[in-house]
């Protein structure tokens, strides 16, 4: 037994423990919120345009914070890019005895399973643009800058990126997005058994 807590009382609590205990309360909090926002898929997705609307009009009130728009513009691409890669890498496969993608429509249905999930995509923009927006508040991080070439070399690199990332959709066949499984209509197969049949 400690000798600082030997005479203390069980309602005595340190300022320390205090604030340990409120983080602690304040985090499974948020992240009941969070867990109960996840189905809102619409929802969510307007309370982050939200966000970025004010971010961008702060921005542009402000005429400065360029620096800050530019890493969180490369931010983005980054996660745009996870979100739109599958979880196992296809040239990667080969080495492994994982799941695969389907190559040929004979091939069974397997659902698109990205690296970065949507909620945790939506959840990174959104406390990106927050943290973006916060940071318009310090004047010391307004560096001055020319922002046309900040756009330019932006732009250059999202068009080269996401080249490269629709070359590997299209060398291995998958799209990042999936619809469900596809259905077969019963007079559609039918015909095909029929066709078959004749000589």
């Amino acid at each position: 037994m400690d000798i600082n807590t030997a005479g203390a009382g069980a309602g005595d609590v340190t300022p320390s423990g205090a604030f340990c205990q409120w983080t602690s309360s304040a985090s499974l909090s948020f992240q009941h919120f969070l867990d109960k926002t996840t189905p809102y898929l619409l929802y969510r997705w307007i309370a982050f345009f939200f966000i970025a609307v004010l971010y961008v009009v702060r921005v542009y009130l402000v005429e400065g914070f360029y620096v800050i728009s530019y890493a969180l513009g490369i931010y983005l691409l980054n996660l745009l890019i996870g979100f739109l890669s599958p979880q196992v890498d296809p040239e990667l496969q080969d080495l492994s005895d994982g799941p695969t993608l389907p190559t040929r429509e004979t091939d069974e249905f397997r659902p698109f399973v990205r690296r970065l999930p949507e909620f945790k995509f939506w959840y990174s923009i959104t406390k990106a643009f927050c943290i973006a927006f916060v940071l318009t508040f310090f004047s010391v991080l307004d560096v001055p800058v020319f922002w046309p070439i900040l756009v330019f070399y932006w732009v250059v690199l999202f068009t080269l990126t996401m080249r490269r990332q629709i070359r590997h959709m299209l060398k291995y066949k998958y799209l990042p997005f999936s619809f469900g499984k596809q259905r077969y209509d019963g007079k559609k197969a039918a015909s095909s058994e029929s066709e078959d049949l004749l000589p």
